[in-house]
This record gives structure tokens, sequence and C-alpha cells, in this order.
């Protein structure tokens, strides 16, 4: 388990046993930040990330009963340990009942505050490859991701294209058991459907022209470990009756074998689809949703985690920087203010993109605005003009109107080149772009409409 450096968050209002704990946790090595009351509290948690609050609950104005529900309501898997007295613990029960996740009688030993803080701390998510976890929305998602990696639950993850489902699957299997066992990812979209079934659960020799020797599938040799299966409601539907077999029975039988074989595996299934949607449709088996959906994790658009935008990209900088020989390289202000500023349709995976190209065409020690090329926002939601409306002013009017014109042909032209490029593979196209599936063909289909080119 990684070490953790996430301060501890103590609420109490008498000075003495503030300060004894402070003590304490002083002496474990542990960094705190001790604060008198709830309303302290409830400031400092909308200013820096916490690794648990270890709170009294006899408090004036406000209790620790009050600070639970309001830290329930804004951060609602941030673990929070009660202190109270012997005569209290009924009202504690109701309290864990509310969301506390334990309480501590008064008095208790430094050894007894220490084991609680162990048993329920959040971890910090810094050390973890690829993970950066700064706003407040992903360190509530890495949470529930640390806590059911703890179990074998089957984990689906569920998000926008682009956000970053692969890190998310990759940390829940380094924070379990698991973690020496292999990590197998595959995804189901990427392999034509003649040969999914064999990739998945292997094949033994001459069950097809080709076959010149057994091979252990996916489920095999993920045996001990995890197994990804990234985009699985593009799984053909025949698959997926046998895949919800394999799921229930915990065995898989090659193709052209007879003897099946035992497995010890995790799985966890990502979409970047409403798989309820998918069901209704009939393109998906509601069994199998049921099957996968044991533990839910949905992980946020981008642009629902801001404060992680500019700490990703700096990642990033640092990350690509030294793969293409410019170590050293940082982003500069009125960059980063840019980064912040962008909407980020194609989540992670475009702003990957962004900081790779800047990093190609920027000649410096420093990336600036210029580098990003973002001023056209090639994909934003909503068209410049309306972004910036210019009211009674025809002319400047006029003006704007020619530049997002411009911007639409600039993106439809940047769009269809990508697709050339990569002899028409749509999904070569999304991943190049940062777009969606979904996003590619609503455009493909606009410039169809628009006579552009046909099929």
């Amino acid at each position: 388990m990684a070490q953790h450096s996430l301060p501890i968050l103590v609420v109490e209002d008498d000075p003495s046993l503030r300060e004894a704990i402070g003590d304490t946790l002083e002496l474990a090595g542990r960094p705190y930040i001790a604060v008198d009351g709830g309303e302290e509290a409830l400031r400092v948690l909308g200013e820096q990330a916490f690794s648990i609050v270890v709170s009294d609950v006899r408090m004036m104005p406000m209790d620790g009963i009050t600070l639970l529900k309001e830290i329930r309501s804004r951060l609602p898997h941030l673990p929070v340990v009660l202190m109270t007295a012997y005569a209290e613990v009924e009202k504690a029960v109701d309290a864990m009942r509310s969301g506390a996740c334990d309480f501590l009688l008064k008095p208790f030993e430094p050894q007894a505050l220490l084991a609680h803080i162990n048993k329920y701390e959040l971890p910090d998510t810094g050390e973890s490859p690829g993970v950066v976890a700064t706003d407040p929305a992903s360190r509530e998602m890495f949470t529930m991701a640390q806590r059911v990696a703890q179990t074998d639950a089957t984990v689906l993850l569920t998000g926008e294209s682009g956000v970053g489902k692969e890190v998310v699957a990759r940390f829940i299997h380094r924070n379990s058991a698991r973690r020496d066992g292999p990590f197998v990812a595959i995804n189901c979209a990427a392999i034509p459907d003649t040969l999914l079934e064999a990739t998945l659960f292997g094949y033994e020799k001459g069950a097809f022209t080709g076959a010149q020797q057994a091979q252990a599938g996916k489920f095999e040799q993920a045996e001990g470990g995890t197994l990804l299966l990234d985009e699985v409601t593009e799984m053909p539907m025949g698959l997926q009756a046998k895949l919800l077999r394999v799921l229930q029975e915990r065995e898989v039988e090659r193709v052209g074998g007879k003897k099946p074989v035992p497995l010890n595996i995790r799985i966890v299934a990502t979409s970047n689809r409403d798989m309820a949607e998918a069901v209704a449709k009939g393109v998906f088996r509601e069994d199998l949703y049921y099957r996968l959906n044991v533990f839910p994790v949905a992980i946020p658009a981008l642009r629902q985690r801001r404060e992680d935008i500019v700490a990703i990209a700096r990642h990033f900088v640092v990350d690509h920087g030294g793969r293409l020989g410019r170590s050293g390289v940082s982003l500069s202000p009125a960059a980063e203010v840019t980064l912040a500023a962008h909407n980020w349709p194609g989540n992670v995976r475009e702003l990957e993109n962004v900081i790779q190209r800047a990093l190609i065409l920027s000649t410096g020690s420093s990336i600036g605005p210029e580098h990003l090329n973002l001023v056209p926002k090639v994909f934003a939601e909503a068209p410049l003009a309306a972004a910036h409306p210019i009211a009674a002013e025809p002319g400047k009017l006029l003006e704007v109107e020619k530049r997002a014109d411009n911007m639409k042909d600039l993106e439809r032209d940047h769009i269809l080149r990508t697709l050339a490029e990569v002899g028409g593979s749509r999904k070569q196209a999304i991943e190049r772009l940062g777009i969606s599936e979904r996003t590619l063909r609503y455009k493909l289909q606009q410039y169809r409409d628009e006579g552009y080119f046909k099929d």
C-alpha cells in the first residue's frame, strides 16, 4: 500500500485535547491540520484535500453530527471518524448510520486513534503512476476506486471517451491484493468480431484453419490478476452470452476445446455509452449488464473536474517532454490560463494530444498559448459567435461570423484530413482527434448533408 501524505483534518474545540491529538499525529510522522469548529473545518475542506476527518461530536455552534452531514453532502466518500464520550454512544451510533466510518470513545489511547486513521483513511494517489487527482471530484472517484480495490468485486467504469478509464482500472489493480498478478487489457471495439472470441477465450490446436497450436486467451492470461474489458458494449450479442457464462461459472472453455479451465481473476469493464440505453435498445444483454454492474464507478469528464486540467497538463509536459528530448520545458502562466479555460470535449486524451503538439511546436524552455493551438477551439460545443455576442455592432458581428465560419472550415478540414491519414479508420481517427465516436459520427453526417463527401 502506498504511503500516505495527504494531511488529516482534526476538528476539536477543546484546546488541550486538540493539542494532544496533534502531538500524537506529529510523533507518528503524520501531517495534519487542526481547527476548532465545524465552520472552519468546512472552509479548509473547500481549499485542499484530506485523507480523513477526525471530529468531536459535542461542539458549538456546529456540532459533529451537523458537520458530518455537511461533509457527506459535499464530499460523500471522505472518511469521517467521530470522537465521543461514553454517554453519547447512542448518538454516535446514529451518526454512523448517517455516514460516519466509526467512533472513538473518550478517553482513548494514542494507538487507538492511529489504528482508526490507518484503517479508514483515503490514500494519496500521487504515488500511483499516471494518476493525477487534484480536483475534489476526481479525489472522490479515486476514493471509491481505492475501496473497491480491496475486494474482488467486478467493477464497471463509465464515462465519456478519453476520460482515462484505463488509468482508473490500473489504479484498482495496483491497490488490490492482485497487484503482483498480471494486468491484461483488451479493447472489444478494436478487434474484428471474427477474432474476438478466440482472442478472449483462447483456442485449441486445429480449432480453425491456421490454428497450428493451442493458444491461451486473455482470460487465462489474466489468471491471478485483473482483466480489463475495454468498451464492452461493442461486443457482439453472440459473444455476450458466452461472456455471461464465464462470469457466472468462473471458468472458460477454449474454442474447439472440451475441458473448462477454472479462473481466478478480477474483471473490470468499461464503456463510454449509456449502458442502460444500450440494454433498452436491445444491443446489450440485460443479464450481462447486471453481472458487470456490481460496483459502478462513474469517471467525471475533464470539464467537470477543472482543477485537474493544469495539473494533468504539467504531468504530460514532464512525461512527454522526457520522451521527446525536451526535459526542462514548462508551461507559461498564460498557457495554463488558456488550458484551464478550454472546455475539453475530448477529455484527457485531447489534453494529452495538445501537450504533445505544443512540445513539438515550442522551441524554447516555455510553452506559451500560441503553441497550444486552442484559439480556434476546434471542437468547442458553442460557436465563437455564441460565446462572444456583440450586440448592436453590425460591423463587428459580421467579422465574428466570418471568423466562426473560418473555424468551421478549419475543423472540417482537420477531421477529413485525419480520416484520410488513417485510411478511413474511425477508431484511429477519434484517438488522434481526441473526440468521442458519437461526435465524429455527428460531424461526418453533417459534412455528408452539406455535400463535402459521400460514402
